[in-house]
């Protein structure tokens, strides 16, 4: 899917990634938008792609429905791309929670069994495997910044590993491919949530030796909310059992007679009924934008916009969360100044067009590529 027409493409090779791309996202003829952790604005061509299946909805109901299905399978196609995986491997799902309740929930857990997880986890990474303990699971808790000798430590005779590609809070972007060859040595379950880095940082399942990946499409992939991704190994789809079952389960599910419970022989076993078709119409545009544009260009140009932001609010006399690198760097920047209600700066910052986010105590920036430097300068500016 092209979004560009090649002369137009040749003219602004040139232009910086952020001003080539800056037409697809109006948000920012109104705000400084740095609030992509939490949800993001819509891309012009996304919010099209919605509204063009919703007047088609509503002149002609299901008339067109056999778009519906190849934009089903488009979706799987470019989710696989993004995660180097492979179609079959890709199931359609409401959000991150519920991919990753989906295998929390499907592995077959014995008393004694140990899981590996992360203490500064968002909720959604937490919970399921903390609920775990009801079946006499052990859950031996690290931290993101342990180094990899106590993760591997850790690792061996654990039957799951947890963690965040990118870290909600601190922006910490785990060595997954380091933690991946952990796994694989003591052959440990490898799952990640991928939905603060997919779509900014390269990611290959394979390389990394990631069994599970889940991610929503609402925060850095340009999506809209109610639709996500889960990645299952086809090696390990028939040991995971799908915990929701409807209709769409099993293999016969297009013959409605069909009364034999054989599940599909793909992901698609883990979706359980009717989808969300007008988010998928928009999610596949979104991730095929961001394929369009390259996430290895995507990523730099998000890094070094927060890098602008943390130096210029360090100089300015605020402290982040943690130290920045290029390996563990990534879009999401939490600043506070000692003696400094992070509520007044956040406060100053949206009397000024600019959206932020307060998380706990800390005032949580996360640019994408598109904010221009002019802008990043403006909000370094801002800051009391």
């Amino acid at each position: 899917m092209g979004f560009e027409n090649s002369t137009e493409q040749t003219k602004n090779e040139a232009l910086p990634l952020a001003v080539r791309w800056q037409h697809e996202f109006p948000v920012t003829e109104r705000l400084i938008y740095l609030n992509h952790a939490a949800v993001a604005p819509l891309s012009r061509s996304c919010a099209e792609a919605m509204k063009r299946l919703a007047d088609d909805v509503l002149f002609n109901g299901s008339l067109h429905y056999d778009q519906w299905l190849d934009c089903y399978e488009g979706f799987r196609v470019s989710a696989a791309r993004l995660v180097g995986g492979h179609r079959d491997e890709i199931a359609i799902v409401k959000n991150t929670s519920e991919g990753i309740s989906t295998v929390a929930l499907g592995l077959n857990w014995k008393a004694g069994d140990k899981v590996v997880a992360f203490r500064e986890e968002f909720p959604a990474n937490y919970f399921p495997w903390l609920r775990l303990g009801e079946r006499g699971v052990r859950i031996e808790w690290l931290s993101v910044s342990d180094p990899l000798e106590k993760i591997e430590q850790a690792a061996r005779g654990a039957k799951l590993l947890a963690i965040s590609f990118v870290q909600y809070l601190s922006g910490y972007r785990a060595d997954i491919q380091s933690i991946g060859e952990i796994c694989h040595r003591h052959g440990c379950f490898f799952f990640v949530d991928a939905i603060q880095g997919l779509g900014v940082f390269p990611l290959d399942v394979r390389r990394c030796h990631i069994n599970a990946l889940a991610a929503d499409g609402h925060k850095w992939l340009l999506g809209p909310e109610g639709c996500g991704v889960l990645y299952v190994d086809r090696e390990w789809q028939d040991r995971i059992e799908p915990v929701e079952f409807g209709w769409t389960n099993i293999a016969g599910y297009n013959d409605y007679a069909c009364r034999d419970m054989a599940l599909r022989p793909d992901a698609g076993r883990y979706e359980c009924g009717t989808l969300n078709t007008i988010s998928i119409f928009g999610l596949r545009t979104a991730m095929d934008l961001m394929l369009e544009i390259g996430v290895d260009r995507v990523g730099p140009a998000v890094q070094a916009a927060a890098d602008r932001l943390a130096e210029g609010a360090i100089a300015k006399g605020y402290e982040t969360m943690c130290p920045r690198s290029t390996e563990t760097g990534s879009g999401i920047v939490s600043i506070r100044k000692p003696d400094l209600d992070a509520r007044m700066v956040l406060s100053e910052l949206r009397r000024n067009g600019v959206t932020a986010a307060l998380r706990q105590g800390w005032t949580r920036l996360s640019p994408h590529f598109y904010v221009g430097a002019e802008e990043l300068e403006k909000v370094v500016a801002l800051l009391p």
